[in-house]
């Protein structure tokens, strides 16, 4: 077994498009809870979290369940409001959701009376200013083309599996061209196989659009294979316990990146953090008995 490596923390090496060093999201003092109304007792997902986004890098965030991970991209989003801190996209503090952000969920969100292009059109039917149907028909065009659904405009989602459905999901977020991408989980819901044709894919997709991605998931492996940065949060209440710099070439799929000794110590020494965590939370269970 390889030793754990050496942890670094660093800003990511830009995309060629990206300006070095130009942050894009910024959380200072983040912390964000829930309120039971039942017995009006509060429940702390993150605490006193502060992150740095960088323009054009895909940040990857993994952490045990119930870590606070959704709630930190539902706030970079505009869903929830943090209880004290703040976070910004460009400099302008988060009061809700815009048009430069756009989410991209596990569990497809498709309208089913809707056809492909029309779930697609959904997402610009609210943009003001709404785009003319020409540059419409455009965009769509183009997201589909570029998640592989050419052909597939007049289906349906029941008439899809689930990897087709789930590129549809990032279809409709990569409309409406955002500057920074959501993740939480896309591509959970898939068999491994699909999962990883779709993570070569959309590796493709980002270097083509340069945007910015924060990209939650479970699998160490996805993380290091798409992250420029990995942020390892720790058990609830959620706190940054490291980031980790990927230093791996790009592209990474079709380079036997995954055999390379450095992917085995980076795998390595993030699994080592989280296992860490698991250790922790179940000293915690067996001391509360």
């Amino acid at each position: 077994m390889s030793q754990p490596v050496a942890p670094t923390v660093r800003t990511a090496v830009p995309r060629p498009s990206s300006p070095a060093g130009e942050v894009i999201v910024r959380a200072e003092q983040v912390t964000a809870g829930y309120e039971n109304r039942r017995d009006r007792t509060r429940l702390i997902a993150l605490r006193d979290v502060s992150l740095e986004v960088h323009r054009g890098e895909f940040l990857a965030i993994v952490g045990p369940s119930g870590c606070g991970k959704t709630t930190f991209i539902n706030m970079i989003n505009g869903f929830v409001k943090p209880l004290s801190g703040t976070i910004s996209v460009d400099g302008v503090p988060v009061k809700g959701p815009a048009s430069d952000r756009a989410m991209v969920f596990q569990d497809y969100a498709l309208l089913p009376w809707r056809t492909v292009e029309s779930n697609v059109a959904f997402a610009m039917e609210n943009r003001r200013p709404r785009p003319s149907k020409a540059e419409q028909g455009v965009r769509i065009s183009d997201a589909l083309a570029m998640v592989g659904l050419t052909g597939f405009e007049k289906s349906y989602p029941h008439e899809l599996s689930g990897g087709m459905r789930q590129r549809v999901g990032i279809a409709r977020a990569l409309v409406t061209q955002p500057k920074i991408l959501l993740m939480d989980e896309p591509f959970g819901a898939v068999d491994a196989m699909t999962r990883e044709a779709m993570q070569a894919e959309f590796e493709k997709i980002i270097s083509h659009t340069h945007q910015t991605v924060v990209f939650i998931t479970h699998s160490i492996d996805e993380a290091v294979t798409l992250g420029d940065r990995v942020v390892v949060v720790s058990n609830r209440p959620g706190l940054i316990k490291e980031i980790v710099d990927i230093d791996l070439p790009r592209p990474r799929f079709y380079a036997d990146v995954k055999t390379s000794p450095r992917f085995a110590e980076l795998r390595e020494h993030i699994w080592s953090l989280l296992a860490d965590e698991a250790l922790g939370a179940k000293t915690q269970k067996d001391t509360a008995r």
